[in-house]
């Protein structure tokens, strides 16, 4: 059942990710590297699925040799071996190096396989049907066929340990955040199929000992399936984990934006250009993130205009705490006192540039981050001030416009 779940499972992540670099590949058709990595995607999808057991007897009767799912498993591992080794070696040398090293690679792992091939027929392994997690413990009490699985598994560890070695140095190097954090799990990933390759050298081993050894099965195809998941996970990661990271960071600032929000729209319902989901509907993630984060902070804006008239004469502003309890007071004033008299300053917060003594000369994208990250402290800090009660709204107000004493030595 686990075997079965994490087959499809890798077969499903395998594919995936070969269709998502597609597109990029199209673009980009004289990379080596990235066509070694569409390789890569592809034949670690296709490993897990000509084996999956409601196929590979099909495709075993295809062909009219029963077990051949086996051989072509085992020839999509080295090709993506072979393939890992090429995008590693391009990504870490210089294209002159990295050319030669990979085609020294390629030429290895080429004579390999054609060795399997060959001596995978004439060993001739075990004809009966048996399960795909079955079939090469079964025929490992077979002299030829262990010693032909030692070649195999051989060739495997020797291409981990090759990208152990080199996605460890890479993952040193990269500058990128997610770049390196990829490397990282590609090494993680390489070093769970070390311990695959070390667990399948124990069981062949015992087994010739004259030994029961398929209690190490699941933990052999455990070792396998997650450390296939990983490098995977690793090598798409650098594509979409920083548009990913930048969709939390906009949804995190979405919702510390709300309290104040709420309070503003609640106050001044004509700031909203649509009216909101009713709570907690609004805790979900919108449609159109970063527009409907454009329009939160617009909209905050709008409505601290709108409360100009409300604030108290003389009231300092500067950390987000002022500008929230001046947001605060303004809030109660006008529930309480709408007829304030005007203050000789508008309500809105100050230019992010103007609040931290900078130039204003970011670009546009840049104000709006410090914008964003400006109103969330006072968002934050306007949460935990308790709402005044309507009777209370001039007294707040009154001191709010008090000098505040320690507060500012």
């Amino acid at each position: 059942m686990i075997y079965d779940a994490l087959s499809h499972l890798c077969a499903l992540v395998g594919l995936a990710a070969f269709c998502y670099k597609l597109p990029e590949l199209l673009r980009r058709m004289e990379d080596p590297a990235l066509w070694a990595l569409e390789i890569y995607f592809l034949c670690s999808g296709l490993s897990f699925l000509i084996d999956l057991n409601w196929l590979r007897d099909d495709v075993s009767r295809l062909f009219g040799y029963p077990n051949l799912t086996t051989l072509l498993t085992q020839a999509a591992v080295v090709v993506l071996t072979a393939a890992q080794q090429v995008v590693l070696v391009h990504w870490s040398h210089p294209p002159e190096r990295a050319a030669a090293l990979a085609r020294r690679r390629v030429l290895a792992f080429s004579g390999a396989l054609a060795a399997l091939v060959v001596l995978f027929f004439v060993v001739e392994p075990y004809r009966q049907t048996a399960s795909a997690e079955g079939t090469l413990l079964s025929n490992m009490r077979d002299r030829d066929y262990a010693g032909y699985l030692l070649l195999y598994i051989t060739v495997c560890a020797v291409g981990q340990v090759g990208a152990v070695r080199l996605s460890y140095r890479y993952a040193h190097i990269a500058r990128r955040t997610w770049l390196r954090a990829g490397m990282w799990t590609v090494t993680a990933g390489a070093s769970l199929i070390l311990a695959y390759c070390a667990i399948r050298y124990t069981q062949i081993a015992g087994t010739q000992l004259g030994h029961d050894m398929s209690a190490w099965e699941p933990a052999y195809w455990l070792a396998g399936s997650v450390g296939a998941l990983l490098q995977v996970f690793g090598w798409t990661v650098p594509s979409w984990g920083p548009a990913l990271s930048g969709r939390l960071r906009g949804y995190r600032s979405y919702l510390r934006l709300r309290p104040l929000w709420w309070a503003l729209y609640e106050a001044v319902p004509a700031i909203a250009l649509e009216p909101p989901p009713r709570r907690p509907l609004d805790l979900l993630p919108p449609a159109g993130l970063d527009y409907r984060l454009h329009r939160r902070v617009i909209e905050i804006l709008d409505g601290c205009h709108a409360l100009g008239p409300h604030p108290p004469r003389g009231a300092e502003r500067g950390s987000p705490a002022d500008e929230a309890r001046l947001l605060r007071s303004a809030l109660d004033a006008r529930a309480g006192a709408p007829t304030a008299p005007p203050p000789s300053s508008p309500a809105a917060p100050p230019p992010p540039a103007e609040r931290r003594g900078g130039s204003g000369d970011s670009g546009e994208s840049g104000d709006f981050a410090q914008e964003v990250a400006w109103l969330s402290e006072v968002a934050r800090a306007f949460a935990r001030l308790p709402a005044a009660r309507p009777a209370d709204s001039r007294a707040t107000a009154e001191r709010a416009a008090a000098p505040r004493g320690s507060d500012h030595p």
